[in-house]
Order: C-alpha cells, then sequence, then structure tokens
C-alpha cells in the first residue's frame, strides 16, 4: 500500500537537480563565486574589448603623454600617449589566449605520455619518466627563460617554452591514474576478452584520469599567464606594440615612482586575474574532488 493509502506523514526523497547543488555550493564558497565573477568580467572585457575601448590601444598621440587619469584616460596615458584604459582591455585578451595556449600545449603532451607510461610500465615507464624528470630538474622559470632565447623573443615562442617546462606534471598526473585503472578487476577482464590497449587506454584510463587533469589545469592557468607577464617584463615574452601586461609594465617601469599610473594599472590588472583564476582553480577542486574540500 502507498503512503497516501495508509494517510502517513512520509516525506519521499527528491532528486536533487545540477542547478540545486550549484547554488549550495556557491552558498557555502563565497570566494568562489568572487572569483568566477571576476574571472567572467575579464573575459567580457577581452572578448567586447573593440567595443569597449576609447581609443585604439596601439595609437600614439604625444599631446597626451604621461596624462594622468581622468575622464579622457580613465587609467591615465604612457609616455607615447597611449591610453593604458584600452591596452589593458585589449591585454586581457593577450593573457586569455597564453593562458589556454599554454595550458593546452601542456596537456597534450603530457596527456600521451602519461598514458603510455603508466598503462605499459616496465622499461618505457622509466624512460618516459627520465625525460620529464629532466625537464622537472630546472627552476621553473629557468628552463623557458632558457628556451625563450634559443629560438628567438616573442610570445608565440614564450608560450611554447612555458608549455614544454609544464608538461611533466601532466605526464606523472596521469600516470598515477592510469596505474591505479590498471589495478582494477574490469581492466583485466577487459584483457582477457582481448580488447585492444588503445582501447582500454582511450575508453577507460583516460576519461578516469580527467578529474585531475581539470583540476591541475584549472590552478595552472593562472601561474601561466603570470610567467608570460614574467618573460614578457625582461624582455624575451611580448613585443611592442602587442598590448600585453607584463610588457607594459617593463617599458614603463622608469617613471614608476614619477607616472605611477603607467605601471599600477597593468600590474593591477595581472593580479586581479591570477588571483580570480586562482579562486576558481580552487573552487573547481573542491567541486571535483571533494574530499579535499578547503575551509571558506
Amino acid at each position: 500500500m502507498t503512503a497516501e493509502a495508509l494517510n502517513l506523514d512520509v516525506a519521499l526523497p527528491r532528486k536533487v537537480t545540477f542547478a540545486a547543488r550549484a547554488l549550495h555550493f556557491a552558498g557555502q564558497n563565497v570566494l568562489f563565486v568572487v572569483g568566477a565573477t571576476l574571472f567572467l568580467a575579464i573575459v567580457l572585457a577581452a572578448i567586447f574589448a573593440p567595443l569597449i575601448a576609447p581609443y585604439d590601444p596601439i595609437a600614439i598621440n604625444f599631446a597626451d603623454k604621461l596624462s594622468p587619469p581622468c575622464l579622457a584616460h580613465l587609467m591615465g596615458a604612457n609616455e607615447l600617449g597611449q591610453d593604458i584604459f584600452s591596452q589593458v582591455l585589449y591585454g586581457a585578451r593577450t593573457s586569455l589566449m597564453v593562458g589556454v595556449v599554454v595550458i593546452g600545449l601542456a596537456i597534450a603532451i603530457g596527456v600521451p605520455i602519461g598514458l603510455l607510461s603508466g598503462y605499459f610500465g616496465g622499461r618505457l615507464d622509466t624512460a618516459l619518466m627520465r625525460i620529464s624528470d629532466v625537464f622537472l630538474a630546472f627552476p621553473p622559470l629557468l628552463l623557458p627563460i632558457a628556451i625563450t632565447a634559443s629560438l628567438g623573443t616573442g610570445l608565440t615562442n614564450a608560450m611554447m617554452a612555458l608549455a614544454v617546462s609544464w608538461f611533466p606534471w601532466y605526464s606523472r598526473i596521469v600516470r598515477g591514474a592510469v596505474m591505479r585503472v590498471n589495478s582494477e578487476l574490469y581492466i583485466a577482464a577487459a584483457r582477457a576478452m582481448g580488447v585492444s590497449s588503445a582501447r582500454i587506454m582511450l575508453r577507460h584510463a583516460l576519461p578516469n584520469s580527467m578529474t585531475p587533469i581539470v583540476v591541475q589545469g584549472s590552478m595552472d592557468f593562472g601561474y601561466a599567464i603570470l610567467a608570460a607577464a614574467s618573460l614578457s617584463f625582461i624582455g624575451i615574452g611580448a613585443q611592442p606594440p602587442t598590448p600585453e601586461w607584463g610588457l607594459m609594465a617593463a617599458l614603463s617601469r622608469d617613471r614608476f615612482l614619477d607616472d605611477w599610473w603607467t605601471v599600477a594599472f597593468p600590474g593591477l590588472a595581472i593580479f586581479v586575474t591570477v588571483l580570480a583564476v586562482n579562486l576558481v582553480g580552487d573552487g573547481i577542486r573542491d567541486i571535483l574532488d571533494p574530499k579535499h574540500q578547503s575551509s571558506h
């Protein structure tokens, strides 16, 4: 008999929707909401930069040289009379592109290496991991500097150098996840049924490795932006007239004490973007890996 027939006040369980879970998590994680809001604003600013920017970011106007923040130039102008607010908006495009390209290339290189190493093991595993260890032996920025110096300065070479120096982290993450999957009984059953190694890796090993990859990628996105800005700051990353925050700060660093706005606003853009991405990455880690939830 049903609960209604017995006239019992029984609360039937409800299916929890994704929207309800998302709202519950947002209420418990204010910093994630703040980070996501900031990051969304930065993405929208980058997308609509041509509509928002009041000036051409690379147009030179000596009449406005070193103009302080005012209604005509909300963030002031640099020594060439270029509007800093317009450059910051277009610089968001450059920085977001750097994050996507660097993390995408690092994953594209590291994931296949980790899959092969973790699945087959043995000498192949030893050889691939020793190669990865060679890249990990260098300090985080020293290897990109060396690679960029050998390939030539420029934003494209800087992104490639950062990706090459970061791929070992993803290869090791995927290797560990694949080794755990290899010990499962259904993998042994699949092998006994004659399922090919490529199918097992792509249908079982790789999907079970995606969570740590997504978490690591979301955490590394901000660091990629910061590293690229660092390379541009020392002169081997983006080159003029590309609007890039690290380059903007580098070109005006000698004038910081007298004309603070020429460095402060590009530096603030880097700070806010990296902070927003890190807050979002921390929230994604909490969502995908509840065992490591941080207290908020």
